[in-house]
């Protein structure tokens, strides 16, 4: 695996600005051509480049001890490819970048001939576990990807992101897509979500899908909740895993969704067993966020304001939350802010700060990363 920081002999040509320096410096790095996934989203697909991009940094400064180059877009043969330098990646390397968002193929460059990089990724289960459902306002698949892996790099489990069940909270979770991406790196899902609609379709679909695939499963729990004697909502708790000898060797995924108000959610799940928080906030246009006492509310930030709290809470040391918001509804000062005064520490290094894309003429997206202090 790559180590954190140049070589000492990358370290000592560097230090000279010569041409031949540079140029001795090039002859030790090798370069990489990146295919990206073709996308059904026209205007994502767009976007998709300069996000790998940012992301593919992400993982060189996290994961990869920052020995990454910038990447930028080359065309090969009529065909884009976003190509980078690095030294030779070695399988531990490769690992962590199967796991990019947009990736669908990685090649060595050898003049102009591509070798192609033999990539296995996290995922458990078929693809069709993120794909198959179609729905109004359903975010993009890949977008999703690459939130829950963005906020996974910011935090203190980034290096185990290959090796720990990590445990994921989507506490605006819809129709489970960021649960679905969980379970199919092999983590522990958690969901929260006040839309009973919602709460009620993602419920028919995971029973649904677990019982066609044949995927080992039992539900733990399938029914309402009550707090001091009072209905509080629904949840639904399912154990999986992938293959009979998974179960048996004790790999079981955990799923726990619950219908509620997410800015309650401190009182459905335990403090302090959360390692990412990850979620898409209301765009403040066609999505938005109910509460007993305001009835829809179109305001990402006053939603943000009464549930980051709480969210706070669930977090690990160490753990990180990771949101996407509309900045035409809510500037991203507006957004830090409220995570800052909930003790979280935003992350501001540059590839954090190149996320932002439009996704229709009246929302342009971008990403906020906060961590957990400690850990």
């Amino acid at each position: 695996m790559l180590k954190t920081g140049k070589p000492p002999i990358v370290r000592a040509i560097t230090s000279a600005p010569s041409a031949l320096v540079t140029q001795s410096r090039r002859e030790l790095m090798t370069r990489y051509a990146l295919l990206i996934l073709p996308s059904a989203n026209r205007v994502y697909a767009e976007a998709a480049a300069s996000l790998t991009a940012a992301e593919l940094a992400a993982f060189g400064d996290s994961v990869l001890g920052g020995a990454l180059s910038a990447a930028e877009v080359a065309r090969r043969g009529g065909v884009p490819y976003l190509e980078f330098e690095a030294g030779r990646l070695g399988p531990a390397d490769c690992a962590f970048l199967a796991n990019i968002s947009s990736l669908y193929a990685l090649f060595e460059v050898t003049g102009e001939l591509l070798r192609p990089v033999e990539l296995t990724g996290l995922n458990r289960y078929d693809d069709d576990l993120i794909t198959i459902q179609k729905y109004q306002g359903k975010t993009n698949e890949q977008f999703t990807k690459l939130l829950l892996n963005v906020t996974l790099l910011a935090s203190a489990f980034a290096p185990h992101m290959l090796s720990r069940k990590l445990t994921v909270l989507d506490p605006l979770c819809g129709r489970g897509t960021t649960l679905n991406q969980a379970l199919m790196y092999g983590y522990d899902a958690a969901g929260i979500d006040e839309d009973r609609k919602d709460f009620d379709a993602y419920r028919a679909f995971i029973k649904t899908w677990l019982t066609r695939k044949r995927i080992k499963h039992k539900v733990a729990y399938d029914g309402p909740v009550r707090r001091e004697g009072k209905a509080a909502g629904r949840r639904l708790r399912v154990s999986l895993a992938p293959s009979k000898d998974e179960q048996k060797a004790g790999r079981a995924q955990e799923l726990d969704v619950v219908c509620a108000d997410t800015a309650r959610a401190n009182e459905f799940f335990r403090p302090a067993t959360i390692d990412l928080v990850v979620t898409d906030a209301p765009y403040g246009v066609q999505h938005g966020s109910r509460s007993a006492a305001s009835g829809l509310a179109r305001r990402p930030q006053d939603l943000l304001a009464a549930a980051v709290p709480a969210w706070a809470t669930l977090l690990r040391p160490g753990g990180a939350i990771g949101i996407a918001w509309n900045t035409l509804v809510a500037p991203r000062a507006e957004a830090a802010a409220v995570l800052a005064s909930a003790g979280l520490e935003p992350v501001g290094s540059p590839p954090y700060l190149q996320f932002k894309h439009r996704v229709d003429q009246a929302i342009v997206r971008d990403i906020l990363v906060a961590r957990k202090p400690g850990g």
